[in-house]
Formats: C-alpha cells, structure tokens, sequence
C-alpha cells in the first residue's frame, strides 16, 4: 500500500514531469514540430481502417504507443502530463506503482506495429515517467492496408503514406508504372498533384470538345 512519504514523491515527480512537458511544448513551438499525441480517429480516418479484432491481454511495449482515442491532447508526444490531466490521479497512480501495487491492464487500438490508448492514458505517462517498459494491456487490433511503425510518427511520415495510397488509389499509377518513382516529403503534396492531374484531364477534355466530329465518352 501506497505511504504517506510516495505521495509526497510522486507529487514532487509530477510536477517534474509538467515541467518537462512546458518545456517540450515551447520547444515544439519554435521548431514547428506537433507535440501532441496522434489522434486514433485522424489515423483511422485517413487509412479507412475499421475492422477490428479482440486480441486478449499481453506486455506491450510502452515506447510503441503513439496516440490516445479523445485525449490526445491532455499529454505530450512522449506522455508527459499537461496541465489538462487529471493531477490527482498521476499522483495516485504513480505512488501506487512505486509502492509496487498492482493496477488494472490498460486498454489498446494496434494499428501496424504501433499502440493507440483506448482507455489508461495516465497510466501509460506514469509508466514512462518511472522508466517501465512494457506494460499490460487488453489490446484490439485494427486492421490497416498500410503498414505503420514507430518510426513513421516521428515527423508525421504515416501521413504521406496514407496520402500515397490513397492517390495510387485514385490514378492506379502503381499498377500502369510499377516502377514509377513517385514520393513526397511532405503532406498535402500527393493531395496537389490530384488537383493537377483533374485540372490537366478538365483541358483536355475541353480541347476534344473543339475538334470536329468529337463524341464525349
């Protein structure tokens, strides 16, 4: 059982720990760089990926878990806990786990090779902050036609790859040119090339229009 004297230092460890978030977030600031953690519903939404599968209980490994369903923005991108968390709960949370008390699994959306916290955000900030690293959860894998990994949301790389699919989708390039070498850096540019490629097929069609003897399709 959790004593007086580890609440006392996890409250000292969470204020510690809101600092650092202050901190990671004046700095994403000035680089440009979102620290927020990755909305589940953006990610779902953008890879169309809906069919779920129970997976049971298992040790995931806390540095694979990028974002958060609804609460994305109570933490930072590594779960440091913004002013927006519940601070009593950290606290308690935090003690118990240093005073070597159990607490309930957690639960997970898997996408790819990467984790999304349906419920125990707090939880998982706690259990970076003290240096765990796997921690038990009831995970729910959600299938996607594109394979995600960690790596991928280090600078929003999911993003483009989302994008790329969906533009190969719409221009079926990938299968007319296999070997094409089409690739971004940054998101939003395969969104520009489609509006490129819709304007060029619109003056096409209106120069057809001019020719004698043009039937339209």
């Amino acid at each position: 059982m959790a004593s007086p004297q580890h609440e006392a230092l996890a409250r000292e460890h969470y204020h510690q720990n809101i600092q650092r978030a202050q901190i990671a977030d004046i700095l994403g600031l000035v680089s440009g760089r979102n620290t927020d953690l990755v909305s589940f519903e953006e990610v779902a939404r953008k890879l169309k990926a809906r069919q779920q599968v129970e997976m049971g209980t298992r040790m995931v490994p806390v540095a694979q878990i990028v974002g958060s369903v609804g609460r994305y923005r109570d933490f930072t991108r590594s779960f440091l806990p913004r002013a927006s968390a519940n601070p009593e709960r950290w606290i308690r949370l935090d003690a118990a786990m240093n005073a070597l008390e159990s607490v309930p699994p957690i639960e997970l959306f898997k996408v790819g090779d990467v984790y999304f916290v349906r419920d125990g955000n707090h939880r998982v900030s706690v259990a970076r902050a003290n240096g765990i690293t796997h921690i038990e959860a009831r995970v729910t894998e959600v299938k996607s036609p594109i394979p995600l990994t960690v790596d991928d949301f280090t600078r929003d790389q999911w993003i483009i790859k989302a994008e790329r699919a969906e533009f190969m989708q719409q221009t079926h390039l990938d299968e007319l040119r296999p070997d094409n070498q089409i690739d971004v850096t940054e998101p939003g540019r395969y969104e520009i090339m489609l509006e490129h490629i819709q304007v060029h097929r619109y003056l096409q069609d209106q120069q057809l229009a001019l020719l004698p003897n043009h039937k339209p399709l």
